[in-house]
Formats: structure tokens, sequence, C-alpha cells
């Protein structure tokens, strides 16, 4: 099964956590779903979380299409950084 793997800085760890607990929902129905979430013990500025995903297609064309919304309301959106493996 694929996998994403995001990274987002300058976001508190609970914020983080909060966040993804709130949208399981929404994740799961998209083929989405949540493993791990870590704080980066040199960086506590820095967060990653990594989803096992039913599909890369699918995931890369949400996450897209869910960022280029965020950047349309707010250019300067806090994003995270996304890789997909295999």
């Amino acid at each position: 099964m694929p996998q994403l793997l995001a990274k987002l800085n300058n976001i508190p760890f609970s914020t983080i956590k909060e966040i993804l607990e709130k949208d399981k929902t929404f994740h799961a129905s998209k083929g989405m779903y949540l493993e791990h979430l870590w704080q980066n013990a040199d960086d506590a500025n820095e967060v990653l979380f990594l989803f096992k995903i039913d599909s890369i297609e699918n995931t890369k064309a949400l996450i897209e299409n869910l960022h280029q919304e965020a950047l349309a309301q707010n250019p300067e959106a806090n994003l995270p950084l996304m890789t997909y493996l295999k």
C-alpha cells in the first residue's frame, strides 16, 4: 500500500494532532489513513505525519485541489510538504 509523508513547519504539535483527529472521517472517505504523527526531536517547529493511502494518483489530485483552494483564500497559507512513497 502506498504512503504519504507530510512535513509541516511552524505549527504546534497539539494543533495539528487536533486537526488530524477532527478530519479523520474525511481522510478515510478519501482513502487516507493516518498511521503516525511525530514532532521532530531536533526542531520543535516541525511536525511529520504519515498516511497509508489507497491511491497515489487520487490522493495527489485531492491534495493539489485542497492546496489550491487554501492558497486562493490565503496566498501565504502554511501548507505541508508532501512526499509520496511506493
